[in-house]
């Protein structure tokens, strides 16, 4: 399951985000550290496909792919010393997959600001030191017990020494590990250290009701976009109470609801969808009379590894993969007449799946 960690200041709209997310009533409170334990929700994926999948095959049941959100308390100036609730909530999202940081770009005098004022790119270049000094702790103990073997020579711990320096030399002068050029070999090795400064990062910009129909109006948000766009990260609008207010209807009512706003699709939607881009990541559809299921798998990967998703056996033991595409689905109407017309395809080990395949894997343990 694809996870990702809600991260901001205090009073940025966090908590109010994930309850939207979850429907959940996680506490949202006008004061710093509401967010005590780290609120886990999963939210399902809205993908219209598995509506059209439905009615095709009429399976008893439609299984969407899951997303896990995890919000965890506000992130302070010198949380990374223990200031605050200090950095002891940074280890929940060590293990996520990308991080979604909730931005303030709203006024409002009856919400307080730690900082005193509403300023964006302050409260990101706040968030980046607490996230690069966390790691900077780590690397600095990680390395200490690596020096001793990289001088004798020993070949695998030379090479994380010098992987670690170099990140080490770039976390030193708050710069971005992730515009680190790494080598293939390189990467593998640093991911299994989930650093939060190599986290690919989304900023949700948090703003007020009236305007997401006016948002060039907002000078907070602009600055946002234009630093944004600087360092290459993707933005998402969002109005947190909007969020809400979407999130407690019925789906034929979101509809109406967002189109009174000028808008194509939830702000969680466009979180989770730029999330999937973000990380590279697709879907591909199991079907059939017992159920409709969708599966994410990472782009390039072959028939094999998206089988084993599902199961090792089905990875370990893979035959085939009968293959549909979507799009072949839909022009044929029918498996059947798909698989009449020869666009049911028999897909061997070497074949990269691709979004939207509608698989059956032959194997055999």
């Amino acid at each position: 399951m694809l996870k990702a960690g809600i991260i901001g200041l205090p009073n940025v709209g966090k908590s109010t985000l994930f309850n939207a997310i979850t429907k959940a009533e996680a506490l949202a409170a006008n004061y710093p550290f509401a967010t005590i334990e780290p609120n886990v929700g999963v939210v399902y994926v809205q993908d219209p496909r598995l509506d059209v999948l439905e009615k095709i095959y009429k399976p008893k049941k439609v299984v969407p792919t899951a997303y896990e959100f995890i919000d965890i308390a506000g992130l302070v100036r010198g949380a990374s010393q223990g200031e605050g609730l200090g950095n002891q909530f940074l280890s929940h999202i060590r293990e996520v997959d990308a991080i979604c940081q909730v931005v303030r770009c709203f006024e409002d005098g009856n919400i307080t600001h730690v900082e005193g004022s509403i300023d964006p790119l302050r409260d990101i270049e706040t968030i980046k030191i607490e996230l690069n000094l966390a790691d900077l702790d780590s690397i600095d103990k990680r390395i200490k017990r690596l020096e001793k073997k990289a001088k004798a020579k020993d070949k695998d711990s030379m090479f994380e020494y010098d992987i670690l320096s170099k990140v080490k030399a770039v976390l030193d002068e708050n710069g971005s590990p992730r515009l680190i050029p790494f080598e293939e070999e390189e990467l593998k090795l640093i991911k299994s250290f989930n650093l939060l400064s190599l986290k690919p990062m989304i900023y949700i910009a948090n703003v007020a009701e009236e305007d997401l129909h006016h948002p060039a109006d907002n000078k907070h948000y602009q600055n946002l976009l234009a630093f944004a766009k600087k360092e290459g990260t993707e933005v998402v609008l969002i109005s947190a109470q909007v969020e809400c207010e979407i999130a407690s209807l019925e789906p034929e009512e979101q509809e109406t609801f967002l189109e009174a706003y000028g808008l194509k699709k939830s702000g969680l939607n466009e979180v989770i969808e730029k999330s999937y881009y973000l990380l590279g990541l697709k879907t591909y559809f199991t079907a059939g009379e017992p159920e409709v299921r969708a599966w994410t798998f990472k782009k390039g990967m072959k028939a094999p590894q998206c089988a084993g998703i599902i199961h090792s056996d089905f990875e370990r033991g893979f035959i085939k993969a009968e293959t549909l595409s979507y799009s072949d689905l839909i022009k044929y109407g029918t498996p059947q007449v798909a698989k009449e017309n020869g666009r049911v395809r028999l897909e061997g080990k070497d074949y990269v799946v691709q979004d939207g395949d509608i698989m059956l894997f032959r194997f055999n343990v």
